[in-house]
């Protein structure tokens, strides 16, 4: 049986890391003792004429072939970087004419730029690095472009965010094609703590928000993050920091983005979600420790904004966690 193949496509200006992660999780699928021999991948890389590329970091890299060289396709994955903002035609020429033969579809950061280029994203819901999925949403309106999380499957088609992500997504596919075990044995291998779904937001609340800029409301939201069970009314929250309720709800939400009703919401999802990520308690402390007082309440959080129950998020972390 041939062994299927896992292409990497690569041109100047590529990100190292979005090249070598995915190819170190699919070389040592291709090594697991317990996977499906038929089943193993062959991974390769290969340049539009074959010449080495030189990275984003200034490391070069040897492709092993040219893409006209390339035979049959299982799994085209395209990585990212500045080189993918700005893609050579003649690669995307080469990806709308090739990749609709392959089995599966897949881009880690901005190398979702390139498959869009190609035609191959429209209509679908696709991520990309947080940073830049303002502008391939508007470079490209008919995609639906989640910020949120770290990969995204639509059909034979999976986007990730950036660098790392391309890791948890290789795992994943890994996972689909060679069971559980092997996948779990790859992330021991390459001391991973835990393999990410991909619903795991990219970055966290206090990232995805505005710093005040008034230091009362700067230290509110410190105190928010480190105090999720507490009583975080807009009334409560505009007494600590020195407001009437009124122009609490309309200076926060000047300076931070969002209103704090929605941030609070936030924090108490990203500390339950870390809870469970954790996994050393039960899901009803979990619960209470983030705010939501009851179990029912923290699971209608989760089905309304991951589409999932508590139960079944911290499972999909520890299947390949512990």
């Amino acid at each position: 049986m041939t062994r299927p193949t896992v292409l990497v496509p690569l041109f100047d200006r590529v990100q190292s890391l979005d090249v070598a992660g995915p190819l170190e999780v699919f070389h040592g699928a291709s090594r697991v003792p317990a996977a499906v021999p038929g089943r193993r991948p062959r991974t390769l890389t290969a340049s539009l004429d074959g010449a080495p590329v030189r990275t984003e970091s200034g490391l070069t890299l040897l492709p092993e072939s040219a893409l006209d060289g390339v035979g049959d396709i299982d799994t085209l994955l395209v990585p990212g970087g500045h080189g993918a903002l700005d893609p050579d035609p003649r690669l995307v020429c080469w990806i709308r004419e090739y990749a609709p033969r392959a089995r599966r579809i897949a881009s880690v950061c901005t190398g979702a730029f390139v498959l869009a280029e190609a035609g191959l994203l429209d209509g679908r819901r696709v991520t990309t690095h947080w940073d830049h999925c303002a502008a391939l949403s508007r470079r490209h309106p008919r995609l639906t472009v989640d910020p949120d999380p770290i990969f995204v499957r639509d059909g034979s088609v999976t986007t990730s965010a950036g660098v790392t992500a391309g890791i948890d997504l290789a795992l994943a596919l890994v996972e689909d094609d060679l069971g559980h075990h092997t996948a779990l044995t790859i992330a021991r291998h390459l001391v991973m703590f835990l393999r990410r779904p991909g619903n795991q937001a990219q970055f966290s609340t206090h990232l995805a928000a505005q710093a005040a800029r008034r230091p009362p409301l700067r230290d509110l939201q410190h105190w928010i993050a480190a105090n999720p069970g507490e009583d975080l009314s807009v009334e409560a929250l505009a007494e600590r920091a020195g407001y009437s309720a009124r122009q609490f709800q309309r200076v926060f939400t000047a300076e931070v983005g969002t209103t704090p009703g929605r941030y609070v919401d936030r924090v108490r999802l990203e500390t339950a979600r870390r809870l469970l990520e954790e996994g050393t308690e039960a899901v009803e402390t979990v619960a209470r420790a983030s705010g939501y007082g009851t179990y029912e309440a923290m699971r209608r959080a989760f089905v309304r904004v991951l589409d999932c129950a508590p139960a079944d998020y911290r499972s999909r972390f520890h299947t390949l966690g512990t």
